[in-house]
């Protein structure tokens, strides 16, 4: 018999982030990540999945906990299985879907009893062979917990919550991460709400999820507004391109408003700001804005020139009384 499946992704990693119950409420639970390399305690990505740079030849192990959250004992499987990255979105494969990754990862425990209320630790462990090629993995791991048909129910659920790897294989250091806002669009929906659509490039070697926030200002009558999410779950492979959409307040006038937009991945961060006016209905025109880094440069490079005006002032009227006497 073919069962009906069920299949959630646990985003955040975390306690809360547990699955209703394989039926009728019962049998949540959840999985997360207990630990993080040192170097990447800064990393938000490295908190909620495997996120790591490794040398052909290497083996890392990491700590997953199983938490039933229900009043009934789960039985629950722990397996890793392919994923990918695709139309920027983190996709995973059906099933026990294998890929490289997979082959390289293993459970302690393949089943885990969680009895209810309870915690369960697994570790998991990560085999990178010699002969690996350069380049970035996906996957998942898996928990799983099944119930079947019986007297009450004709149909079965398999309830699944994972934990996404990110894992980059080469000799030597970590490829750097980096991305850049390359425009910034006003527009609105069919239903006329206000956005605002960034589109972003992934310049550097690891992939990125984006996240962030917008804000407004300087509007009309100096209204303020923000600050707005970015669509989350944007994931950009090294080298792609995608729009990130900030959705807006219904009641937003067109406009001109200052615009200051904040994107991060992991440890990466860009801010940039443009003059934006929103058309009655559409999409309005791409503008290029402005990064902070620049302005920060611009601001540095002003603050020298003003710091060397005096003292070359003081210096020539120095030459010119030596001159004179």
């Amino acid at each position: 018999m073919v069962l009906p499946v069920v299949l959630l992704l646990s985003a955040a990693g975390t306690s809360a982030s547990a699955a209703p119950g394989p039926r009728d409420g019962k049998g949540r639970f959840g999985i997360r990540l207990i630990e993080a390399p040192v170097a990447r305690r800064n990393d938000p990505r490295a908190l909620t999945g495997i996120v790591d740079h490794l040398s052909p030849g290497t083996t890392i192990r990491r700590r997953v906990e199983v938490t039933n959250v229900s009043p009934e004992r789960l039985r629950v499987k722990v397996y890793a299985a392919a994923a990918s990255i695709q139309k920027n979105r983190f996709a995973f494969a059906a099933g026990r879907t294998a890929n490289e990754l997979s082959g390289w990862t293993s459970a302690e425990h393949s089943v885990l009893d969680v009895p209810p209320h309870g915690k369960r630790i697994t570790r998991i462990t990560i085999r990178v062979p010699r002969t690996a090629s350069r380049g970035e993995r996906y996957g998942v791991i898996w928990g799983q917990a099944e119930a079947r048909p019986d007297a009450r129910h004709n149909v079965g659920v398999v309830t699944r919550v994972g934990i996404p790897i990110y894992l980059d294989v080469g000799a030597g250091g970590e490829p750097p991460s980096d991305m850049r806002v390359e425009a910034l669009v006003p527009a609105r929906t069919a239903d006329g709400r206000p956005q605002i659509i960034a589109h972003v490039r992934n310049t550097g070697g690891r992939a990125l999820v984006i996240s962030g926030s917008l804000s407004l200002s300087d509007g009309p009558g100096g209204l303020r507004a923000g600050p707005y999410p970015a669509d989350l779950g944007v994931t950009l492979l090294p080298g792609g391109r995608a729009p990130v959409t900030v959705a807006l307040d219904q009641r937003l006038p067109n406009g001109p408003w200052k615009a200051r937009l904040t994107l991060r991945s992991g440890m990466v961060e860009r801010k940039v700001s443009a003059t934006l006016t929103f058309p009655s209905s559409g999409t309005g025109d791409p503008v290029t804005p402005a990064s902070a880094t620049w302005l920060y440069a611009l601001l540095a490079v002003a603050a020298a020139v003003l710091l060397a005006g005096p003292a070359f002032l003081l210096r020539r009227r120095r030459v010119l009384a030596a001159a004179r006497g």
